[in-house]
């Protein structure tokens, strides 16, 4: 059920929404307050245009008092008080895809621009999101170009030292104070060009300075206690409209800047949408604030085992791309795909009538896709009967077909209609439902919400059914924060042939994402290791040097992505079928838990891995790489003075009992370079946490 409450002037009436499942959001008198169990942010009402009066974590009830006296919410420039104020709010039903959530809905008029502000609120998680939307017309000297602190007059200049106005605030907090520890994480995809994907910044906020990046921590170092600010938006290098920065800090200020529109994205008959940001609380250190920030991730799009949880082949890896591509083989492969115990065989590009400009047989082109109707049709020489017999062939064999997939990019997705009948006929014709999505451009507002579109009619006549894997290897995307109810992010594109795949390398951009993304949304890829070996020479980090079950060991944490043809592979690599299988048993249970990195950053000689958090129990995967120590000490997210039992599932190493020493260490042991163990650890006791 819909309430809704129209403010007129100064005459506010008290209501109020709550649940059975602790969320909350009220109006009285000149008070808005949004909340659940876990925290709780008022806002002075300022007619519609809020301005925060306070954000408190109720786990340990500490509040911090805004000091601004700014509305939260700042893009037009202008400084006329608000009008025609609304509040609505109502409860979203849990589907098949998110959770559900309390939405509560503030509108408001400046000037010519009018706008809504849409505040989610979950169950159980200590986390307040917005998501802001504007219609009618904006100030077009909203438009500012940031200014170079190379431009900027010293400390003696009084003036100067003042506080600049920052454009585009998608919303901002002030608690004042001086002993902020704040880390800002910037991310980058384009993994076709870029190898190194996380970079954290810490700082201590001083003068007004401006930050790239998706996520900032603030650490209150008087209050034991923090906030993060997550910016739901593709990542910097490639948002919309961007201003050359995300945050920008002063002393105890933290604002988030840019909202991804220009003056010209505003429509007056419609709602175009900013990114969104997201506000959390936590405690304490580093354990809970990125179980506060994952705890958040997950509500985004549920994990089920059905259709979420994979083990996928692609033919691509192996660099015949569309050559092979063919009834014939997609039969064979499909049978060595289940003697591998592969859930999921994707047929890449080329299975299509339609030829694109990767194809090895055909110069194609993705320019005016839709001059050929039968573009996405299955190719009458290739599959002449169609994709039927491969599907059939997958169903009596348990393994899903899946199929490569390039929206029209041209005109902003004009044709998004037909994109999404095409998939849509795949879905109902032979009952697909994993597409890898490739070739993405978003340049636009318009592109991003044509893109969505289509997802989303996609979603909606099959039930929610489809997932997509969003391509994040070269051009404008989604990057990790946004995009994230669609699916799982196909990450990388590495090949033996041009010596680009190297297990640790692939281990470190997993490792490094996990910290902040969660590792279950990715696809991670392991190769045919004796293909290219000579190409590698005496390289002593080449595919050669390890074992064909240690390559699958580092992606377990993620979906596994076998990025090879199956029937290229030697006899031997079929005794991987037992591993997978024992991995496929536990997938899903690992997957359920918060998996955050653990031990040294991989290197190619690191003691490394990660950690997969339940309440009382988790699993622990660490690789020993060529790293000439039989013993380490792995720093875990355990509490210190845990007695804990670890059973081996799979990988070397025994069975231990132990209780974890300073800062939540283990003893282990591991016999061989480059070899890993999984263990299964069950929690016998504790001491104080972290």
């Amino acid at each position: 059920m819909r309430f809704f409450l129209k403010i007129i002037g100064l005459v506010l009436v008290p209501f109020a929404a709550s649940s059975q499942n602790g969320y909350y959001s009220r109006l009285e008198k000149d008070t808005l307050v949004i909340g659940n169990g876990l925290v709780e942010r008022k806002f002075t009402w300022n007619k519609g245009n809020l301005i925060t009066y306070s954000l408190t974590n109720k786990s340990n009830k500490h509040t911090w008092l805004n000091q601004s006296q700014s509305p939260d919410f700042s893009v037009s420039g202008s400084q006329v008080p608000a009008r025609n104020s609304s509040f609505t709010y109502t409860e979203v039903a849990e589907n098949s895809i998110r959770t559900g959530y309390l939405e509560a809905t503030v509108g408001f008029t400046v000037g010519t621009l009018e706008v809504k502000r849409v505040f989610r609120i979950y169950k159980d998680c200590p986390v307040i999101a917005c998501d802001t939307y504007l219609r009618g017309k904006m100030n077009q000297t909203s438009d500012r170009s940031a200014t170079s602190q190379g431009d900027q007059k010293n400390i003696e200049f009084a003036a100067d030292m003042q506080s600049r106005p920052v454009s585009g605030i998608l919303d901002q907090l002030k608690p004042g104070g001086f002993h902020w520890q704040t880390r800002v994480v910037e991310f980058y995809d384009i993994t076709d060009w870029n190898n190194n994907l996380v970079f954290e910044t810490n700082i201590i906020p001083y003068r007004k300075n401006s930050y790239r990046g998706n996520l900032l921590f603030a650490q209150d170092m008087e209050a034991d206690a923090g906030f993060f600010l997550l910016k739901e938006a593709p990542s910097s290098t490639t948002q919309l409209a961007y201003p050359g920065n995300d945050f920008t800090t002063e002393f105890g200020h933290f604002m988030v800047t840019g909202p991804g529109l220009t003056p010209k994205d505003i429509k007056e008959d419609e709602w175009r949408k900013a990114y969104s940001v997201v506000t959390g609380v936590y405690n304490g250190g580093e354990l809970n604030r990125l179980t506060a920030l994952r705890s958040y991730q997950k509500n985004m799009r549920k994990l089920l085992p059905g259709r979420d949880e994979m083990v996928m082949m692609n033919t691509w890896g192996d660099r015949s791309q569309d050559s092979r591509v063919n009834e014939q083989f997609s039969l064979l492969e499909v049978e060595r795909a289940a003697q591998l115990g592969i859930t999921h065989f994707q047929i890449d590009d080329g299975w299509q009538q339609g030829k694109s400009p990767n194809s090895a047989v055909a110069k194609g082109s993705f320019e005016n896709i839709w001059n050929n109707p039968d573009y996405w049709t299955p190719d009458p020489v290739k599959y002449p009967n169609g994709l039927g017999p491969v599907v059939e062939k997958g169903k009596k064999l348990g393994v899903e077909i899946c199929l490569w997939f390039n929206p029209s990019v041209q005109n902003n997705y004009a044709d998004w209609e037909k994109d999404a009948q095409a998939l849509i006929k795949l879905y109902q014709s032979y009952g697909i439902r994993t597409f890898k999505i490739d070739g993405l451009a978003i340049p636009t507002k318009q592109a991003e919400i044509n893109l969505r579109k289509l997802f989303d009619r996609v979603l909606d006549v099959s039930n929610n059914n489809v997932v997509f894997n969003l391509d994040a290897t070269a051009g404008r995307r989604s990057g990790y924060h946004s995009f994230n109810e669609y699916g799982n992010i196909f990450l990388e594109n590495r090949y033996t042939d041009w010596q680009n795949y190297y297990p640790y390398w692939t281990l470190r951009n997993l490792w490094l994402l996990s910290k902040y993304v969660p590792a279950e949304k990715l696809q991670i890829e392991f190769l045919n290791k004796w293909r290219n070996a000579d190409k590698y020479g005496k390289d002593v980090f080449a595919p050669a040097h390890y074992s064909f079950e240690y390559l699958f060991a580092v992606t377990m944490a993620a979906q596994p992505l076998a990025w090879f043809e199956g029937t290229g592979l030697p006899a031997e690599a079929l005794d991987l079928a037992k591993v997978i299988k024992a991995y496929k048993n536990m997938q899903h249970d690992f997957h359920k838990g918060t998996i955050l990195p653990i031990g040294d950053e991989p290197s190619g000689r690191s003691w490394t891995g990660f950690q997969s958090i339940h309440k009382g129990y988790g699993y622990l995967l660490v690789f020993r790489e060529r790293n000439p120590q039989q013993h380490a000490t792995i720093k875990t997210w355990l509490p210190e003075n845990t007695k804990l039992i670890c059973t081996k599932i799979l990988g070397s190493g025994l069975n231990i009992n132990q209780v974890t020493g300073p800062g939540g260490t283990l003893k282990l042991q591991l016999q061989k370079e480059n070899d890993y163990v999984l263990y299964k650890y069950q929690l016998a006791g504790s001491g104080h946490s972290k």
